[in-house]
């Protein structure tokens, strides 16, 4: 079996694949100050959860954004499980996807991941929105060469931020699509503004970076909100949930 975890700022996504079936998966949140013993207690909860024996792991793929978490899963792996994983960055995709970033060391594993993941399904030029910590835009060319893409706050760090520069705003859960966008109180009010405001963005972003590609791209979307925005998009055709997962494997088989 094939351990592959994507560890984002917010949260972390571990799966385990049996050949090119992705078994089970799980979203945990990120912990940035735990050890490998730690770390072990809960895999081994999530694990034992599902059926899966840990001894049945003889490989590991790892992307991650958060650097204190490299030497915490690399004692993990090997400690626990006897391997070593395979980490991914720029260098990992080499042979698989030409990064035209002006520094490719720059480019976020998770996105180099999602990257490879969408081009290897659907072969042809594309823009991949990822809802994380931060909304991602990154772009693809028809060659399957990674032209680069834009950063925005996530929908959740601009809630966040909303809630605590405006005191007199309620904090609201931000996670059904309301209904009308013209609030008619202040709950609403921002459920519309966050929600429809963040899908107008993707909209305006997607119709500016293909005018600039010169290309028709498809449009996908990943990650924990990716579902919410595309209810409402006018640009987003699917929703990947587990891109990141395949991408840690297709990029551990080398394809």
């Amino acid at each position: 079996m094939l351990l592959v975890i994507d560890v984002g700022n917010t949260n972390t996504v571990i799966g385990v694949y049996d050949g090119d079936t992705l078994k089970h998966d799980w979203r945990i949140r990120t912990i940035r100050d735990s050890t490998a013993d730690e770390f072990n207690v809960l895999a081994n909860a999530l694990f034992s959860y599902k059926g899966v024996n840990p001894e049945d792991i003889k490989t590991a793929a790892i992307s991650s954004v958060v650097p204190s978490s490299v030497p915490i899963l690399n004692a993990f792996c090997e400690k626990y499980l006897g391997l070593t994983p395979l980490w991914i960055s720029s260098d990992s995709v080499k042979k698989l996807m030409p990064i035209l970033y002006n520094n490719p060391n720059e480019v976020g594993a998770d996105r180099i991941v999602n990257a490879v993941a969408a081009f290897h399904k659907y072969k042809t030029a594309l823009i991949i929105i990822d809802f994380g910590t931060a909304t991602t835009f990154d772009v693809i060319s028809e060659k399957g060469e990674y032209l680069g893409g834009a950063i925005v706050p996530g929908i959740m760090i601009s809630a966040e931020a909303l809630f605590q520069k405006a005191s007199k705003l309620a904090r609201v859960e931000i996670f059904q699509t309301p209904e009308k966008v013209i609030g008619k109180d202040t709950i609403e009010s921002i459920k519309s503004g966050i929600i429809y405001g963040t899908a107008s963005m993707v909209d305006g972003m997607i119709e500016k970076m293909i005018k600039e590609m010169g290309a028709s791209p498809r449009i996908i979307a990943t990650g924990g909100l990716a579902p919410l925005i595309f209810k409402i998009s006018n640009t987003i055709e699917k929703v990947e949930p587990s891109l990141t997962l395949e991408g840690l494997r297709l990029i551990y088989n080398q394809i």
